[in-house]
């Protein structure tokens, strides 16, 4: 019998008591905004015929997590965790409760809808980098993709229950008791956060500037090449994906006749696939390579949507919708598990807050584009070609950023001893030098290992910049010069370094021939005043 922390099973993290609370949060916080987008979609059908407008409220939904993600993602990094997801529940439950006052008096009209609207998304910005952040502390490494895809279960089982509650509530009594319901959703789900207890360990370099952090989180991915094929992948993915649900509602208004129930029942159709897939996604994780999973969740899903596009029996459409709810997982979830392990704690929250915003901002921009050509075309034309062009875009992804394999080694590492000085400055940035001997024979490469490998790895970590200079009256003599925003960053970047980053080191010093170890300097930059 497997160890707990070992189980393979896909319920395995279910059974920690923190991670079933924290998850059932994540439930209801996902069937609330489920509740929302459907409420919303429906109203607006109702206060407009245009499908740009209807297609504009799942704009309205993302496009917050786009602009707002990576400030949310830095603060989720430095700010007590539990305490920050607390706030934004009490966010969306304020919001719920203007947009349910707004029907009441009548007030609701398309734009205030969409600004209401983004103002929901600005809630679900700032709370998903923190949630997906905690996960990894929740669960071992081995269950961590389980727990992964439980997350995608919550997300896609509130496209059922979502839909299902807000159905009843808009036939029984009205729009703006589906947004009374995701304020109580929200207000319940904050009372057991509060109920977790997570200790918050203040870091003894205090707080990064919130500008510095935003900064190291985009050098940190811009510095990965894992993680940026995963974003391109991802990136393309939901582009094209998002076509379905942006025009869903239209679909079932006017090619199916079945109005806000036939809209409900789709979307339900398409969470329950969803959760049909995540008890094979082991299997499936074993018996295909990533790219090749990723790339046959996205052709069936693409397929789903045509079946879709072409469709006048609703019970094709359902069964269309079931298939593609299950590709949708597939992809994502694949997709998702990549860039958490090519992801190290430290920096955790802001690299997944830059995934959800390509998540986001692809899906903005796919739903307002998808839109206007269904406005300039059809419907049904709009959704066969972002079927066809998703599966091409992907095929392009693949081949221009190939996989890398197995993910480096980032468990943390120190290469160095803290470094000190006498008297620690206050403000000013601050220059490692480290001076090495190479044999001339093998100069290029050392150069190729450290333009390449170097660079990476220090910008990785933090570095304000990073140069090498080569003595042109000595072959053999480098000098790698390192520039630090402050001292404290300067000591921050040295406890970053993970198992990978020692390795690295260790390859650097084999070219390194003098007797004495590389000589190290570090420098505090005057500057006039």
């Amino acid at each position: 019998m497997p160890r707990p922390e070992e189980d393979p099973s896909p319920w395995a993290p279910l059974r920690r008591p923190v991670f079933r609370m924290l998850w059932l949060t994540w439930l209801a916080a996902n069937v609330s905004q489920s509740m929302n987008d459907v409420a919303a979609a429906w109203m607006m059908s109702s206060l407009t015929t245009s499908p740009l407008w209807v297609a504009l409220v799942q704009t309205a939904a993302t496009l917050p997590m786009f602009l707002l993600g990576l400030p949310s993602g830095a603060l989720a990094d430095n700010l007590d965790r539990r305490r920050y997801y607390l706030f934004t529940q009490l966010w969306v439950a304020v919001v719920a409760l203007v947009l349910s006052a707004m029907v009441f008096i009548g007030a609701m009209t398309p734009g205030l809808l969409l600004a209401l609207t983004c103002a929901n998304g600005v809630g679900m910005a700032m709370r998903w980098p923190v949630f997906a952040a905690v996960v990894p502390e929740l669960v071992p490494r081995a269950q961590l993709p389980a727990a992964l895809a439980l997350n995608g279960v919550a997300n896609n089982g509130s496209r059922i229950l979502g839909p299902l509650v807000a159905g009843g509530l808009i036939a029984s009594a009205g729009s703006a008791w589906v947004f009374v319901a995701n304020a109580v959703l929200a207000l319940t789900a904050a009372v057991v956060v509060v109920r977790w207890k997570r200790v918050h360990y203040p870091h003894p370099l205090g707080r990064e500037r919130l500008g510095t952090a935003m900064r190291v989180g985009l050098q940190y991915v811009s510095q990965s090449e894992p993680i940026k094929g995963v974003l391109l992948r991802i990136a393309s993915f939901f582009f094209h994906s998002t076509a379905l649900l942006a025009l869903l509602a239209v679909v079932a208004r006017d090619h199916l006749g079945g109005g806000a129930t036939a809209f409900t029942v789709l979307l339900a159709a398409m969470g329950a696939g969803a959760i049909a897939a995540a008890s094979i996604l082991p299997r499936l994780r074993r018996r295909y390579t990533r790219d090749a999973l990723v790339l046959r969740g996205v052709a069936v899903q693409s397929t789903a949507m045509a079946v879709v596009a072409m469709a006048r029996d609703p019970w094709v459409s359902v069964a269309a919708m079931f298939v593609g709810g299950m590709a949708w997982i597939t992809s994502a979830n694949t997709l998702s598990v990549s860039i958490q392990l090519a992801l190290p704690d430290w920096v955790r929250a802001r690299g997944m807050s830059i995934y959800q915003m390509a998540i986001m901002g692809s899906s903005a921009a796919g739903a307002a584009l998808w839109g206007q050509v269904a406005a300039w075309t059809s419907v049904q034309t709009s959704l066969l070609a972002a079927g066809a062009s998703g599966v091409t875009a992907m095929l392009l992804a693949q081949r221009w950023m190939p996989h890398q394999g197995a993910p480096e080694d980032l468990s943390p590492q120190r290469v160095v001893p803290a470094p000190s000085v006498a008297q620690p400055p206050a403000r000013g940035r601050v220059m490692l030098t480290i001076e090495y001997q190479v044999a001339p024979e093998r100069a290029a490469a050392f150069r190729t290992l450290m333009l390449d490998e170097g660079r990476r790895s220090r910008l990785r970590q933090g570095a304000l910049s990073w140069e090498l200079l080569h003595d042109m009256n000595e072959p053999g003599r480098f000098v790698e010069l390192v520039v630090d925003e402050s001292w404290a960053d300067h000591l921050r970047r040295a406890e970053r370094a993970s198992a990978a980053d020692a390795a690295l080191r260790d390859r650097r010093l084999a070219f390194h021939i003098a007797p004495e170890p590389p000589k190290v300097a570090r420098c505090l930059m005057e500057t006039s005043t």
